[in-house]
């Protein structure tokens, strides 16, 4: 794997515990101290304890939570834009080891506590915000923050269960590749540069022409969507995967294409969110990352094109990821094929875009996405799915 690009901090970080080292946290754990995660923090101690979230090999100290927030690095000096905490109501011992357990109560890992502090909410809360005065209360991720307990735990983790919920919806076990196995993959492919998609949602025809951009400049795609907790009204994702295999199947070279699941939460923090998401598949071993307009946005909080434009901003050779910023494509009826800002001339009622709050409104109703929008047989899955849900 000497071909792939560098692990963000340099080195691919493993917390995954093997099967006798699991045996015994499971037996250590009856005796210790117990912390009940939420969805976000479950999420984020699998995404530690895979690697995905190199370098870090537990929850952020105080030093680097506060440096996080204000300069949006860790106190190495190594790019990292949003705090990864553990949160809880009550503070337990430096030095003691506790029991993280998932939602649905099974052991997911055993962390050591090296720090406890006092967990800032108002300064975690300005990192969805480019200016204070911004914050009106509403926004999901700053609402999500400022709920959370007062105290956080600091330490490293030892993960016991990868995918907590084997059987449940979203694990997806064909799919869910660490970052060491997606540069076993890559690597097996002859890839060297590789550029990863990001969605929370059905492909459509913008996201497919984006995809396609990316593969004729790079050898492989990873198509990677976001399978940790999302808010209320996203599809879900056992609907998006059904989405994702239809049109891979139909529409892209399959030797060209990874279909992997990343297990994060998501943030809406926008252009912060974006410069995680592209470390993170860095560590997956992708060397460019397609963002979009308005890449994990929420509301009107953000410029369109602002998570493209902070990458500006950035230390590019410790950001080393490239970032592929791709203007808003729609269908265009003159030149019957997709189209950007960047290829085509604007014309007045040419252009065939729907909001995916419009397309939701559509299968609500029963209605059928145009096929300028959506492929047909993707289109055929969400109708099945709304008339189920309807």
């Amino acid at each position: 794997m000497s071909g792939l690009i560098e692990p963000h901090g340099g080195k691919l970080v493993n917390k995954i515990s093997d099967s006798a080292r699991s045996d015994e946290l499971r037996a250590e754990a009856k005796n210790l101290g117990r912390v009940d995660l939420s969805m976000k923090q479950s999420c984020d101690l699998e995404m530690i304890g895979i690697g995905a979230f190199s370098p870090l090999d537990g929850f952020m100290g105080e030093a680097d939570f506060v440096s996080v927030c204000k300069t949006m690095k860790l106190t190495t000096g190594d790019i990292w834009p949003i705090p990864i905490t553990l949160s809880v109501e009550s503070p337990v011992e430096v030095g003691a080891r506790v029991g993280l357990y998932a939602p649905n109560g099974v052991l997911q890992g055993v962390m050591t506590v090296n720090e406890v502090y006092a967990h800032d909410r108002e300064l975690e809360s300005t990192i969805f915000f480019n200016k204070a005065e911004d914050d009106d209360n509403e926004h999901p991720g700053a609402q999500a923050v400022k709920a959370e307990a007062g105290h956080c735990l600091a330490g490293p983790i030892e993960l016991v269960e990868v995918c907590v919920d084997p059987d449940g919806p979203e694990a997806f076990l064909d799919f869910r590749l660490t970052p060491h196995q997606t540069r076993e993959e890559f690597a097996k492919r002859g890839w060297s540069t590789v550029a990863a998609f990001q969605t929370r949602n059905p492909i459509h025809r913008a996201h497919e022409y984006l995809c396609k951009c990316a593969q004729e400049i790079c050898d492989g795609l990873l198509i990677h969507p976001l399978v940790g907790e999302t808010k209320p009204g996203d599809i879900p994702a056992d609907v998006r995967m059904h989405c994702y295999t239809t049109i891979i199947d139909n529409y892209f070279v399959k030797e060209r294409t990874v279909l992997s699941v990343m297990p994060a939460a998501m943030r809406y923090a926008g252009p912060r969110e974006a410069i995680l998401h592209a470390l993170v598949r860095k560590n997956y071993g992708c060397t460019h990352f397609i963002v979009g307009r308005d890449h994990a946005g929420v509301g009107s909080y953000y410029g369109t094109y602002d998570a493209q434009n902070i990458f500006n901003e950035l230390d590019e050779a410790n950001l080393k990821i490239e970032p592929l910023k791709f203007e808003h494509a729609a269908y265009s009826k003159k030149a019957q094929g997709m189209v950007s800002g960047k290829t085509f001339p604007k014309l007045e009622g040419d252009q065939i875009f729907l909001s995916g709050t419009k397309v939701r409104e559509m299968l609500g109703h029963g209605e059928r996405p145009p096929g300028e929008f959506s492929r047909p047989e993707v289109a055929d899955v969400l109708i099945e799915w709304a008339t189920k849900t309807n």
